[in-house]
């Protein structure tokens, strides 16, 4: 059988068409993120993307109170980071509302004033992945890697309220990452998170664990190993009613809102009564209060 000319043409043409036809339908080329945009930035999964936080919210650190050893702790560990020495990733565990997360800005935004100086081509950028998208973690460093050898960035990677429920098996891509793998954590990334829980798994989950493993220590052992990956951990505790109206009237000063001493550790007392705490989150609620009675307006770096 000969196939003439007429034939080849329409053979030649239809397989063009099949292939503009599965250009159109493969997926479109993931842009290299542009780092450089913005400080701040929040990975996205699906699709792959770093999006930009215009103004990233946070305290000043000196308004930070009853925490400062964790905060010369992390303070010291970023700037190692910053300078290219080694440090460690930190999970920075305990009470709700001590600042946790807020450290983790403020440090961030005081070590980088001085790191854009002695990074002649890069910057330190916080990038926050969610709780939800760590799975995704190794795709969100592959492009960090990247920027690292092309623009001299660095960056700390921050998951906050990070934890595991049951058959949650999400945390063995965290495990791979902070010390795991061929190629290891890049050395142009650090790993922070936050979390209320010291091994990052409910008790319940170790326990159930314990009473039905044939080894019950090798059984708890994988789940627990994950927090040992962080080398720097740092506890927060509840705070004490001192440490409490300290950080009431340091944002008073700072603020520059009118009310006398007395009337405010009255309505603070109170305040933090109301919400059965005296964590610097209850603080803070208490000056948005406050402010917003007085009729002032807060600022916030």
């Amino acid at each position: 059988m000969t196939i003439d000319k007429t034939q080849i043409d329409r053979i030649e043409q239809h397989l063009a068409t099949l292939a503009a036809a599965m250009t159109r339908l493969a997926p479109a080329a993931v842009p290299a993120p542009d780092f450089g945009g913005a400080e701040a930035f929040v990975w996205q999964s699906s699709p792959e993307a770093f999006l930009p936080v215009p103004h990233v919210s946070r305290q000043p650190l000196q308004l930070l109170k009853g925490i400062e050893r964790a905060t010369d702790q992390l303070l010291e560990n970023t700037r190692r980071f910053a300078d290219g020495l080694p440090a460690n990733n930190a999970l920075l565990w305990g009470a709700r509302g001590m600042g946790k997360s807020s450290l983790v800005k403020a440090v961030h935004s005081s070590v980088r004033v001085k790191a854009k100086k002695k990074l002649a081509k890069g910057d330190l950028k916080l990038v926050e992945i969610h709780r939800e998208d760590i799975a995704t973690l190794p795709a969100c460093l592959a492009y960090m890697r990247a920027a690292g050898r092309s623009e001299a960035h660095r960056f700390i990677v921050f998951c906050d309220d990070l934890s595991f429920d049951r058959d949650d098996t999400s945390y063995k891509s965290l495990k791979a990452v902070l010390d795991g793998g061929i190629e290891g954590r890049p050395e142009n990334v650090l790993f922070y998170a936050t979390s209320n829980r010291r091994h990052l798994m409910p008790r319940d989950m170790m326990e159930n664990e314990r009473s039905t493993a044939i080894n019950p220590s090798e059984a708890v052992e994988e789940k627990v190993s994950l927090s040992d990956r962080f080398g720097l951990w740092l506890g927060f505790h509840n705070g004490s009613q001192d440490q409490y109206f300290e950080m009431i009237r340091g944002y008073v000063a700072h603020h520059k809102l009118k009310i006398g001493d007395e009337q405010l550790i009255a309505e603070a007392i109170e305040w933090s009564m109301t919400r059965g705490g005296r964590s610097g989150r209850v603080a803070w609620q208490y000056i948005q209060d406050l402010a917003g009675r007085l009729g002032q307006h807060l600022t916030v770096e």
